[in-house]
């Protein structure tokens, strides 16, 4: 889900007089950063796509995740989210394909107040098996993640986001490093490059860009899209997606 953390830094002023602390779409990690107590965001893709090979397998499979946050009041936000899924399998001459509903994720986040131009965040999420059975994880899966950003200048943000995931007794890391622009008190812009490593898959790495666009002070758009460097990833990720503050 499972998007760029580094954003909400380089959000317009406007959003933030609105009470708005940023949206964790798009792109890897998250936003640094927690909602009021009862202040209420939701986060919707539109969908998001991923494309790739495995030992002469192909799979394409859309996903319109959906995100609800929660803020509980001091540094912690509750996190809920699932999604609706189309997965299309072919190679060796065979096609195969399902949809239905993901996993339910359960998620809290942990982030202080900014430190002049350095913020930083947790989270910790567990990922169910009540998908459909098509799609379902085997075993739960326990995220942890850390967001780090620093705010360069008023145009300029950095990032860098550290995850693990532990599901069948084994281990997935990912390191990712983000750099954001702002072109316009509205628009921002981002390059992220991420290195994977599993126990079971191996290693590879991804690069890819993105777009975020506060349409008002409570709504913003976004696309993004990764490519596979090398090793084992996703060959192609993309994603299109509104996020909308809903405040309290």
């Amino acid at each position: 889900m499972p998007l760029a953390g580094l954003l909400a830094l380089g959000l317009a002023a406007t959003a933030h007089a609105d009470g708005n602390p940023g949206y964790d779409r798009p792109g890897l990690g998250f936003a640094p950063a927690v909602l009021q107590a009862g202040a209420v965001t939701y986060e919707q893709g539109l969908p998001d796509w991923t494309r790739s090979h495995d030992g002469g397998t192909s799979s394409a499979q859309y996903s319109t995740d959906g995100l609800l946050r929660l803020g509980l009041g001091g540094p912690l936000e509750l996190q809920l989210g699932s999604s609706w899924n189309e997965l299309h399998l072919s190679g060796a001459g065979t096609s195969e394909h399902a949809s239905g509903r993901g996993d339910t994720s359960l998620g809290m986040k942990f982030a202080l107040p900014a430190s002049g131009a350095f913020s930083w965040g947790l989270l910790g999420s567990v990922e169910f098996t009540d998908g459909t059975r098509a799609l379902h994880n085997p075993q739960r899966q326990y995220l942890l993640g850390a967001d780090f950003n620093w705010q360069w200048n008023a145009r300029n943000t950095a990032g860098l986001y550290l995850q693990d995931v532990r599901a069948g007794g084994h281990d997935s890391q990912l390191l990712a490093l983000d750099d954001g622009y702002a072109l316009t008190p509205a628009l921002n812009v981002y390059a992220e490059a991420a290195w994977l490593h599993d126990a079971v898959d191996g290693q590879g790495s991804q690069a890819g860009a993105g777009v975020a666009w506060l349409v008002t002070p409570r709504v913003q758009l976004d696309a993004s899209a990764r490519h596979r460097l090398s090793g084992h990833a996703d060959e192609w990720e993309a994603g299109l997606g509104v996020s909308v503050y809903f405040g309290r």
